[in-house]
């Protein structure tokens, strides 16, 4: 079974690579595809917007933003469990899809290629949403887009 963007269904994914939410990180993995697709919606019409998303995990969101039309997601992911289910799904969106690997509370986001339209999209958790916050609120690119 496939889903519309030609994927295994995310559940198979999370258990081929042998992956479990992890407390310590705050993980919640969405596996449904419909519910990632209208958190996706949520964030306005994505064509020509870059896409910031925050502990992508395996890979729900992501997958859903792209679905949804964002020109270019940039997926900052701190678990390197879960680089490679990001991997395949770079395969599938060739240039679309860039994974930065590290902590999101560390990234000089005013250094990313975030080009002249682009929006923050994450599922956190609230341990890490509020020093997120501010740190986006300081960085200059979030206040033109």
């Amino acid at each position: 079974m496939t889903t519309p963007d030609g994927l295994p269904p995310l559940r198979d994914v999370i258990r081929a690579a042998g992956l479990t939410a992890k407390k310590s990180l705050g993980q919640n993995f969405l596996l449904d595809l419909n519910l990632t697709r209208r958190i996706a919606r949520a964030a306005g019409p994505l064509e020509g917007v870059t896409v910031v998303e925050v502990g992508p995990g395996p890979g729900g969101l992501t997958r859903a933003l792209l679905l949804e039309g964002a020109a270019k997601v940039i997926a900052i992911e701190r678990d390197e469990r879960c680089v490679p289910a990001l991997q395949e799904i770079a395969a599938a969106y060739p240039g679309r899809l860039e994974i930065v690997a590290g902590d999101a509370r560390e990234i000089d986001y005013a250094a990313l290629p975030l080009g002249a339209r682009a929006r923050l999209v994450a599922n956190l958790p609230y341990s890490v949403g509020t020093p997120l916050l501010i740190s986006w609120l300081k960085t200059s690119q979030w206040l033109h887009g």
